[in-house]
């Protein structure tokens, strides 16, 4: 069912916990009947033995609709799943849309994709000056400030991007002072269906949303960025804000082992979640985002999805470097923290880190509810 899929541990895991409930000597057990999955409207269990039209029938008692509670998921997965499915069709509507005219009251295509073009220019900053800031931290140079500078090299070009775009845009197919491209077109195109450019895809983050959504994304990466290059290190990361994530994670971990003197693969990130602001060794971190699970702020722990609520902001999170043998864990449920809401991409791509949540539930039944943290909503 999986095949080449599985790619890494949380895949294993998922198909060790379907096995361990569906799959075992308890299918047999004449005293304590299996039942796959049981409610008031269906039951579904193992026919007993009997000829061949008595297993036909069996099958033919069966709902030719099943829930996602059949397999272990919350009713809302079955909402989530509409969900995207009617968002794929609206995006391949609007591609098949007839690029003419505009989005109605008069205005012409040319005329809606100009004034698009002119507000994200004004909304774009000046450059940052990368070698500035690396003079001002040159005595002090910490793994966490060289990721800073790296972040601020990619989004330079980021910014760059977008800039020579947009002006090629509205001279080439507004003003008509040069010729138009494939580059172009697709500007034109995007910026009228309020769709991220394949271009600016490149230098930015994987991302999920739509053009508008994104230019706030945008402008929040700017205040983390201008913020942390005047006034170092914040005492609350957006790691949602920063390109590569990891890096930061990965900086931690050494500016940690460097102080103490711990050996560097002999730690590892121990989290919580808190309110708890005073950090010493360690980092809090907010904008991360529960999918599959409600986090109950009272019990302080994982609890079954609220009805109709697909995802919802975990408090704020406190990541510490520890040393592994002094790391111990018990009622917890180890959850993946991935960048967008679409997990991993084709090459398997797009886990950050993991969280260990406090949960009074056995690991299984989270397994199976597809509980996750992501970084970035649609």
């Amino acid at each position: 069912m999986y095949g080449g899929r599985v790619i890494d541990e949380f895949d294993r895991r998922i198909i060790r916990t379907y096995m361990d409930e569906y799959v075992g000597e308890f299918l047999f057990d004449k005293f304590q009947p299996y039942h796959f999955y049981c409610d008031t409207s269906v039951d579904y269990l193992i026919p007993d033995e009997g000829d061949r039209d008595s297993y036909l029938n069996a099958i033919e008692e069966l709902p030719l609709v099943n829930g996602p509670e059949v397999c272990g998921l919350h009713p809302n997965a079955e909402i989530g799943y509409y969900t995207q499915a009617a968002k794929e069709l609206w995006d391949r509507l609007l591609e098949l849309q007839p690029q003419r005219g505009g989005p109605g009251g008069g205005v012409s295509r040319d005329n809606f994709v100009d004034n698009v073009a002119k507000d994200i220019l004004v909304r774009i900053p000046p450059p940052y000056d990368v070698a500035r800031t690396r003079k001002t931290y040159e005595m002090n140079i910490t793994p966490t400030i060289i990721v800073l500078l790296q972040e601020l090299e990619r989004f330079n070009l980021l910014l760059e991007q977008m800039r020579q775009t947009l002006n090629l845009l509205r001279k080439a197919a507004l003003a008509g002072e040069i010729g138009s491209d494939t580059l172009l077109d697709n500007m034109a195109d995007s910026l009228f269906n309020s769709q991220l450019p394949h271009a600016w895809k490149k230098l930015a983050p994987v991302t999920c949303k739509s053009l508008g959504p994104w230019m706030d994304h945008f402008e929040r990466r700017i205040q983390q960025y201008t913020l942390w290059a005047a006034s170092g290190d914040p005492m609350v990361m957006w790691l949602s804000g920063l390109h590569v994530p990891e890096s930061f994670l990965t900086a931690l971990v050494q500016s940690v082992c460097r102080k103490n003197g711990w050996p560097l693969d002999k730690t590892t990130l121990c989290t919580t979640v808190t309110t708890y602001m005073d950090v010493d060794d360690g980092c809090l971190v907010h904008g991360l985002y529960l999918e599959g699970a409600h986090w109950d702020k009272q019990r302080q722990c994982l609890v079954r999805s609220h009805p109709r609520v697909l995802i919802e902001e975990l408090p704020m999170l406190l990541i510490i470097p520890i040393e592994v043998h002094r790391r111990k864990l018990q009622n917890t449920f180890r959850t993946p923290v991935y960048i967008t809401s679409r997990r991993r991409d084709a090459r398997g791509a797009g886990l950050v880190f993991q969280v260990d949540l406090a949960t009074k539930e056995h690991e299984s039944h989270w397994i199976l509810q597809g509980v996750c943290l992501v970084l970035n909503t649609d």
